[in-house]
């Protein structure tokens, strides 16, 4: 019986732990503005993404 808790901790454990980075990469995804500004040797460009 503890080799099967112990087992279904871990698992648990792993799964929160995927959670968090998936949560945070998303978090990052949605925290970039959208516009990217480049100097260059043709001057200055602004986009928008």
């Amino acid at each position: 019986m503890t080799m099967n808790r112990n087992t279904l901790l871990v698992i648990i454990g792993v799964l929160a732990i995927a959670t968090a980075i998936f949560g945070y990469q998303l978090y990052q995804e949605r925290q970039k503005t959208g516009i990217e500004i480049n100097v260059g040797k043709g001057g200055i460009s602004i986009e928008k993404n």
